[in-house]
């Protein structure tokens, strides 16, 4: 009988509204991910994408963890990368569940772009990364709209940090 309550417990507390609204934040952003990606993979000729003189797109398949570090030629070490991000996306899941409203859409923001990278590594064994910023001769790392979104949680929560009083 214990059982059953705390299931009721955990169930409610999944439906709460700001749990649901985040959920949609997540979907819109794995979504809007999905679609980029999408539209590069099947659009791209094996040539650079012109944009404007700071921003090319320029398809890269990924094997290495944010921005290509770690990109190792092993399908253990893949796997097992694949693997830790995988079980990082289940702590902030569970995270994003027991916090407070903008904690939770600081893990959203997260979580929505490491679903959809998360995906590709499952789906492809690679993330298509394919956003070319540059000035000149220097390049910045590809990236794609999921790294975006991952990069701006993060710095969310880093500045959050800096603000909270204990």
């Amino acid at each position: 009988m214990n059982f059953l309550k705390s299931f009721k417990e955990l169930q409610n507390h999944f439906f709460k509204k700001e749990n649901i609204i985040n959920f949609i934040i997540i979907l819109i952003i794995f979504f809007l991910d999905r679609i980029s990606k999408f539209e590069i993979t099947n659009n791209y000729d094996e040539s650079v994408i012109f944009i404007n003189n700071y921003i090319n797109f320029d398809l890269v398949w990924n094997i290495g963890i944010g921005f290509g570090l770690l990109s190792v030629d092993s399908s253990v070490l893949y796997n097992l990368m694949t693997l830790v991000i995988g079980s990082v996306i289940i702590i902030l899941i569970y995270l994003s569940l027991i916090s407070e409203k903008i904690d939770k859409l600081i893990y959203s923001t997260i979580i929505g772009g490491a679903l959809g990278n998360f995906y590709d590594r499952l789906v492809y064994n690679a993330v298509p990364d394919f956003i070319d910023i540059h000035y000149l001769n220097f390049h910045w790392f590809t990236f794609n709209v999921a790294d975006i979104f991952i990069s701006i949680g993060i710095i969310i929560f880093i500045m959050r940090s800096f603000t909270i009083k204990n």
